[in-house]
């Protein structure tokens, strides 16, 4: 069995690499939703908005007025592209640490007091939780789970897969309340016009399980199907004089790891530990302000609204906060090591940083276009708003549980076309929630079922924001992996095992009758 998996992987692995680069990608896609969107408008085809504020209609990119409006826009698209300044503000911070050594510091010591077997779930737990940053834990978990895995000595490419599968398909678990649940409760909510109303906590239950069920399912993938393909497939780069891997990033000439080429300055080992307890302590401080501002009453990044908690400006801010963090610990490491010698250091690290980055700047004039054209066709809610009238019109909510698992599916299937979790359930909640709500169903358990399925397949969709930078760490690590179907191939495992897996425990939660959050049991009173 083991044997016909891996030939099945091959398969993808082998179907995948024949597509090309994922610039190349996104503009032959442009050209597909042209000719689909085309199509769509001499269809003619329209679908009633499930609110009842309109309908979705499909527009042409081959217009005239499409032209003018993507000569008006292309800047602004590429501009305004929101994942492109959050990775690249993170990743200076980061490179602050790294480059002074403090990063390389911590994960030594990590990976010699961490129990060897808790160091894959502890990451894949980890990265999960990130999402109370929204995308901060894609951007800064992978790097620093590869550069654990490289200090116990094992394949490096492995722990980048842990970190972004764990960020990824678990961006919806966490064992506190984030954003993403603000968001979810505010739309499910207005589906049901606050009768019954639902909080923050609807789904705390279930997700502080999923953590640590994901991170247990997790772990067993990268094991038994992972981390032996890795050994069999990769053979990662020599090290550098300081055990950091030399070379460029796959598809160009860049490095998105963002380590900077220059090495950092070795201190003798008491200096070293007198170095990283400073820094651990200025950071400690550093974020015990930022708190102050969002636990003390009238703290300055606190919410004004008490029931908005999870929307302040802190949490909205997360970024921010933490490239100060990384930048703080970095430079106190720094001086008191001797590996930052004079503030122009510090320059020399971000900007290194920032030339590695070259590579991903120019995907992401692509991907922007892609996102912002797809969006503007109209094609995106035309298939959200099909996919949940085809699933309406089957009947199948008569029988719960395959007709769970269909709404799972169908979640899945629409977040690879449409990457916005608000987005999505904004079309889907008018229509499924009510739905539920007839069949006795509580609008917290209609959210959960959602919820499920739109994380999972985000690990897998080359149209995810952040896959070219998967792509860029990789190919720092080992080249020749680092092209679409190799890595696809490493993480369709994840995808299939984990959402088998979570849909597996969802239905045990619903056959046990268990509330999925205070207030929120899965049938109505």
């Amino acid at each position: 069995m083991a044997k016909v998996y891996q030939r099945l992987l091959d398969g993808v692995e082998r179907a995948g690499n024949l597509l090309p680069h994922p610039f190349w990608l996104f503009l032959i896609l442009i050209g597909a939703v042209a000719i689909v969107s085309e199509l769509a408008v001499q269809l003619d085809w329209q679908l009633s908005l499930p609110d009842g504020s309109g309908t979705a209609e499909a527009r042409s990119l081959l217009r005239p007025e499409a032209l003018a409006w993507f000569v008006l826009h292309m800047v602004e698209n590429f501009g305004h592209f929101e994942p492109l300044g959050l990775v690249l503000v993170m990743l200076m911070g980061v490179s602050i640490a790294e480059g002074s050594g403090l990063i390389t510091t911590v994960m030594r010591r990590i990976a010699l007091t961490v129990p060897a077997r808790a160091v894959t779930p502890v990451l894949f737990a980890l990265a999960a939780c990130g999402n109370i940053g929204s995308d901060a834990g894609v951007v800064v978990v992978p790097p620093l789970a590869a550069a654990v895995f490289r200090q116990l000595g094992r394949n490096p490419i492995v722990g980048l897969m842990v970190g972004y599968v764990g960020a990824t398909a678990g961006f919806t678990a966490n064992l506190i309340p984030a954003g993403t649940d603000v968001l979810a409760v505010a739309l499910t909510n207005a589906a049901t016009n606050g009768n019954p109303e639902i909080n923050v906590l609807a789904n705390w239950y279930f997700m502080v399980v999923s953590v640590l069920f994901l991170a247990t399912l997790g772990t067993w993938v990268t094991k038994t199907v992972v981390e032996p393909r890795v050994r069999r497939t990769t053979a990662p780069r020599p090290d550098g004089p300081d055990g950091s891997r030399q070379g460029s990033a796959a598809g160009g000439d860049s490095d998105s790891s963002a380590a900077p080429s220059k090495e950092p300055r070795t201190p003798d080992p008491r200096r070293e530990s007198r170095a990283l307890a400073w820094a651990l302590g200025a950071v400690a401080v550093g974020a015990a302000v930022w708190l102050s501002m969002v636990l003390v009453p009238n703290g300055a990044l606190r919410s004004t609204d008490p029931e908005q908690f999870w929307r302040s400006p802190f949490f909205k801010g997360l970024v921010p906060i933490l490239f100060s963090l990384f930048a703080l610990g970095g430079v106190v490491f720094g001086r008191v090591s001797g590996t930052v010698r004079r503030p122009d250091d510090v320059l020399d690290f971000m900007t290194e940083a920032m030339r590695s980055m070259g590579g991903y700047i120019v995907l992401v004039l692509a991907i922007s276009q892609f996102t912002e054209c797809f969006q503007y066709t109209g094609l995106d809610q035309l298939i959200a708003v099909g996919g949940a009238d085809l699933l309406r019109s089957l009947g199948i909510q008569d029988v719960p549980i395959p007709f769970f698992v269909a709404f799972i599916v169908a979640v899945a299937v629409a977040n690879l076309f449409m990457g916005s979790a608000s987005a999505k359930w904004a079309i889907f909640a008018p229509i499924f929630v009510p739905m539920f709500l007839q069949l006795d169903y509580h609008p917290a358990f209609t959210q959960l079922l959602y919820r499920v399925g739109d994380s999972i397949t985000n690990c897998v969709s080359p149209l995810y924001p952040y896959f070219p930078l998967l792509l860029g760490w990789v190919g720092r690590e080992s080249p020749e992996q680092a092209r679409v179907g190799s890595v696809l191939a490493l993480l369709v495992p994840y995808a299939f095992f984990l959402l088998l897996g979570w849909t597996v425990m969802l239905v045990l939660w619903f056959l046990l009758g268990l509330p999925v959050g205070p207030d929120s049991p899965i049938r109505m009173p």
